[in-house]
């Protein structure tokens, strides 16, 4: 059976950036699983999927475009110290996570100085080329209560989200 829209779809992967780093892979024994076609994972590996089996392995580089897109000046927020630990050090890099209007939202730090913090809100590998080494698992029909799990309302809400993976709103709605 052949990979093609509304077909449940389990993958082992690794995923590297073009330095060679790996930045996420499946653990052995227990695949990545998603109905294909439903906005379950990124554009770019949806369209290098298409139409492959179980078996079948391939390397797919995801552009940003297609990826998590290129880094969004918008996305980027002051905050006052104040609302940081006094005995905190805070380093570029630092990941948090804050309470948004729709749930959790993930920002690393860009800077801080005595007065406020830059944070960075941008998905972490927005503006990455991404490599995929994939293998198809499996390929079927999708259960019942997978394709029930597509009509549960997402984490994110109403107009905020937009087609390029809700960077207007920082959530991760899919996109």
């Amino acid at each position: 059976m052949k990979i093609e829209d509304r077909q449940f779809v389990s993958i082992d992967y690794k995923l590297t950036l073009d330095s060679g780093e790996v930045v996420d892979r499946s653990e052995a024994g227990d695949p990545l699983g998603f109905v294909f076609g439903a906005g379950q994972i990124i554009r770019g590996l949806e369209k290098g999927l298409l139409g492959m089996e179980a078996g079948q392995t391939a390397k797919i580089t995801v552009e940003p475009g297609e990826g998590y897109g290129e880094p969004q000046p918008n996305m980027l927020r002051e905050i006052p110290r104040e609302n940081f630990p006094a005995d905190l050090n805070l380093e570029p890099g630092m990941s948090f996570t804050a309470r948004g209007p729709h749930g959790p939202v993930a920002f690393r730090v860009k800077s801080s100085d005595a007065e406020v913090v830059l944070a960075d809100f941008n998905h972490p590998l927005a503006g990455q080329t991404l490599h995929f080494e994939v293998t198809v698992a499996e390929v079927r029909e999708p259960r019942a209560e997978e394709l029930a799990s597509l009509m549960q309302p997402s984490s994110c809400g109403g107009d905020e989200c937009s087609s390029d993976g809700c960077s207007s709103c920082g959530c991760s709605c899919g996109g």
